[in-house]
């Protein structure tokens, strides 16, 4: 089932929704293509599904955790340069566990922090929870996008969420 952001729901509530509907759409975006697909560059900058899952993951950690100093796992990957790329040696389903992970330490840190805690952000700005939600709904949001046309160029499926 679609998640909706409440009507009438809190910031917070609100926010974390949005954060999720959209993270479902990405991992929805996944379903019924085989590794081949998932790892198919469509783009000229060689764009791929899987690779923007394993980004998307590596965000997540970084914003949510390492910016308030909380536990991230160690990635085998240099973030800076191969966080959108997979190698042969990564498994489709290490990948997506891996933004499981990922989410489920960024909902920890949803839940536990206020949103006017205040962390430091990898270029060394002092950012809040609040900003740091609307930065990933908008981080999503576009790679969601992304993904979208990935997806139609691969099998012609579009769309945010399939139809209930």
């Amino acid at each position: 089932m679609t998640k909706i952001v409440p009507y009438t729901g809190g910031e917070k509530e609100s926010l974390r929704a949005s954060l999720d509907r959209h993270r479902d759409a990405v991992l929805w975006k996944l379903d019924g293509l085989d590794d081949e697909a998932l790892r198919r560059p469509m783009t000229p900058s060689g764009t791929t599904l899987l690779g923007l899952v394993k980004h998307l993951a590596t965000v997540e950690y970084g914003w949510f955790c390492t910016a308030f100093g909380r536990e991230s796992e160690p990635f085998w990957f240099d973030p800076s340069t191969e966080d959108m790329s997979v190698g042969p040696n990564e498994a489709t389903a290490d990948i997506v566990e891996f933004y499981g992970r990922a989410r489920a330490a960024a909902d920890t840190a949803i839940e536990e922090l206020r949103l006017d805690a205040l962390g430091t952000s990898w270029n060394g700005n002092t950012v809040s929870m609040r900003w740091v939600l609307i930065h990933m709904i908008e981080d999503t949001v576009r790679h969601a996008g992304y993904m979208d046309i990935v997806r139609e160029l691969i099998d012609g499926a579009t769309g945010d969420h399939p139809w209930n």
